[in-house]
Parts: C-alpha cells; sequence; structure tokens
C-alpha cells in the first residue's frame, strides 16, 4: 500500500515544467541505448517500402548512438520511536514522509532540467530587444524560432512545440505594446490580463506555452539570501512529445525504469531509536536534440 501511495505521491509532486521541458521515457532497464540528434546526425524518414523477398528496413540502435544511464537517487524520511509512543500511527507518518519527499525530489528534478537545458543552447543573436525598441516584434520573433526548430526536429506533424518563459520574459513579453495592441478593439480601452493560455494563440500552431517561477538562492550559505529565477530573462523554444521515446528527436528527456520511480523501502537506525523510511529511484536526464531548440535572451 505504502508502495502505490509513495509513486502516487511522486506523480502528482513532478513539476509541471521539468515535465515539459524534459517528458519522461519509461524504460525496461537502467541502461541502455537512445538516438541522439545534432547537426551531423539528423533524424530522417526511413524508407518502409519492402521489395518481394527483400528485408525490412531495420529500425536499430547503433555505435553512434549514446548510452543513457539511470543514476541512483535516494532521500531518507527518519521516524524516531518516540513519534510512534506517542501514538501516532507509522503507516500515516510514512506516507507523510511519501509526500515530502516527493515535493522536494520534484523540486531538485526541475531545477537540474532547467539548468541543463539552457546550458545546451546559445542564445540567437540579435534577438530579444523587447524593452528599449519597439521596432522587434515579440510575437513574430518567436514565430520564426518556432519555424526554426520545426524544421530542425524533421518529425512533421507527430512532433509538438513548447515555448517556455522565465519569469521576467514573460512579465515584459505580456506587457510589450505590440503584444499588447493585438487585444485591444475598437471602442475598447479595457485589455485583459495576458496569460500564457492567451500567449498560446498568438503564435503559429498554437504551441504550449508555459512559464517557470523556479528561483534559487544564488548567495553562499551564511550570507542573506539573493533569491533570483532559474530561467528569469529567458525564452526556450523546443522540439517535444508528451509522451517520447528513445527515438524520437524530441529537444529534452528523462529516462526513468518502469514502476521504479520512488521506491518505499525502511530499515533501523544503528542506535535502534529511529527507523528511517527511505525512498529509491533513478533516472537519467538527457538533451537529445539541441538542434531541435533556441533560446532567447531577453533584454
Amino acid at each position: 500500500m505504502l508502495r502505490d501511495y509513495a509513486q502516487g505521491a511522486a506523480q502528482d509532486a513532478i513539476q509541471p515544467v521539468a515535465e515539459f521541458l524534459a517528458p519522461t521515457v519509461p524504460v525496461s532497464t537502467s541502461v541502455g541505448r537512445f538516438k541522439k540528434y545534432d547537426e551531423k546526425n539528423r533524424f530522417h524518414i526511413p524508407n518502409t517500402l519492402r521489395g518481394m523477398g527483400g528485408r525490412a528496413t531495420e529500425l536499430t540502435f547503433n555505435m553512434s548512438d549514446l548510452t543513457y544511464n539511470c543514476a541512483p537517487h535516494a532521500l531518507d524520511f527518519p521516524v524516531d520511536n518516540l513519534e510512534q509512543l506517542e501514538g501516532s500511527n507509522l503507516e500515516n507518518i510514512l506516507q507523510e514522509g511519501a509526500t515530502l519527499i516527493a515535493e522536494v525530489a520534484g523540486l531538485a528534478h526541475e531545477a537540474a532540467v532547467i539548468t541543463q537545458g539552457v546550458a545546451a543552447l546559445t542564445a540567437v543573436g540579435g534577438k530579444g530587444v523587447w524593452i528599449s525598441s519597439q521596432t522587434e516584434d515579440p510575437v513574430d520573433t518567436i514565430d520564426s524560432e518556432i519555424l526554426s526548430v520545426i524544421k530542425a526536429a524533421k518529425y512533421g506533424s507527430l512532433m509538438g512545440v513548447g515555448v517556455l518563459f522565465g519569469a521576467t520574459a514573460f512579465k515584459t513579453f505580456k506587457n510589450h505594446p505590440l503584444v499588447r495592441a493585438r487585444f485591444v478593439t475598437a471602442g475598447d480601452k479595457a485589455i485583459p490580463n495576458i496569460t500564457p493560455d492567451s500567449a498560446s494563440t498568438l503564435f503559429l500552431g498554437s504551441p504550449d506555452t508555459r512559464v517557470s517561477y523556479m528561483v534559487q538562492d544564488t548567495a553562499a550559505e551564511g550570507l542573506a539570501a539573493s533569491m533570483s529565477f532559474l530561467l528569469d530573462t529567458s525564452v526556450l523554444i523546443f522540439a517535444r512529445k508528451e509522451n517520447p521515446t528513445r527515438r524520437d528527436p524530441s529537444f529534452m528527456k528523462t529516462f526513468r525504469l518502469i514502476n521504479n520511480f520512488m521506491v518505499p523501502g525502511s530499515y533501523m537506525r544503528d542506535d535502534g531509536r529511529v527507523q528511517v523510511a527511505k525512498f529509491d529511484w533513478s533516472e537519467d536526464i538527457q538533451t537529445t536534440n539541441s538542434a531541435a531548440a533556441q533560446l532567447l535572451s531577453i533584454t
């Protein structure tokens, strides 16, 4: 029962931006092969025509493909024997531990995904000046990058596109005069609040559009907190499949063992006073197609 609860808590705690940017690929083994695409090794549509008596084209992994390795992750939740003596149900305590650990693990995963995604790209030059100059239309800029991403993915209409704004970048976008002007009708002076959903309708193909509000403390330990948004003034436009495989040319993926996410267990600490609820999982975040993504740095 605790296993089912822990896996349910883990699914509920998966941060939406992490799953949006690097969706999960369930795999049967912790180590395996996956297709890595770049400018030299592009996705190609195979020839499916088979001649009479001939062999079919085989979808295989070759030596140029890379290996994923789902590294082990773990968090422990100690439960003092005194808590149990006070009448608290151990089962309820462990469920609380599973919820707390799932939330922390989800936050750590999202931070890792965003950091890796930004590090894999170089900002597009000459674009992203949305404050000091009104000559650059933010919508047209993002439309151009959407077309660029679709062409780079080479996966046709099966491939979706995601647009991920940093918090400050979206603030700049929604308040830009050329964006606000699109929501003004004749004789109506009220401009509605521009949400990610309404922003999506402005872009080519109405791509799934999200905003990251993930924050980090950049100050060293012991110093006053210095909070900043992890994505902040950046915009990511990238190819994504909602349910990716090991072969499709999505920008990023998270490989996880099937039915082995947040596996619960317990052990007694060596002093005999504390029972520790342990939760283990394995995953590997991979940038599988850096050519199918664009990064805008907004100023």
